[in-house]
């Protein structure tokens, strides 16, 4: 007898604990969007955790002074490199799964638009990234 109630609450606590689980995951995928903008001479936005592209987009594009690109990243990392000579002239940028390959495909970008001393402006991350 007393074995069957030690069962049964086993059971329902696996239970509770996996609707727990299924609700953080629910709550971490309604808020996957994020929006990375970069422009000329250093400016950037950056915006994350937000329930819709649309609006994540928006955010980083208010962040960013001037004229910029703005890219969108769900589950991956942005990153903005500028050329630390003349940061109003080379800048790369890159959008990957991970950080380690977004930081270095920004810097090898700032570098192929002519950069001389090329380094991380910004980043950031979106969800798993």
């Amino acid at each position: 007898m007393v074995t069957n109630v030690v069962a049964r609450r086993c059971a329902m606590f696996l239970f509770a604990l996996s609707i727990c689980v299924a609700g953080a995951r629910h709550v971490t995928d309604a808020h996957a969007a994020g929006a990375f903008a970069v422009g000329k001479c250093g400016a950037y936005g950056q915006a994350y955790d937000y329930s819709a592209e649309h609006d994540a987009r928006t955010a980083a594009q208010q962040q960013c002074k001037g004229d910029c690109t703005t890219v969108t990243m769900k589950r991956a990392c942005a990153a903005m490199s500028v050329d630390l000579a003349n940061p109003c002239g080379a800048y790369g940028y890159a959008v990957k799964p991970k950080i380690s390959a977004t930081l270095n495909a920004a810097t090898r970008e700032c570098y192929k638009y002519g950069g001389k001393e090329c380094v991380i402006r910004a980043w950031a991350c979106e969800a798993k990234g």
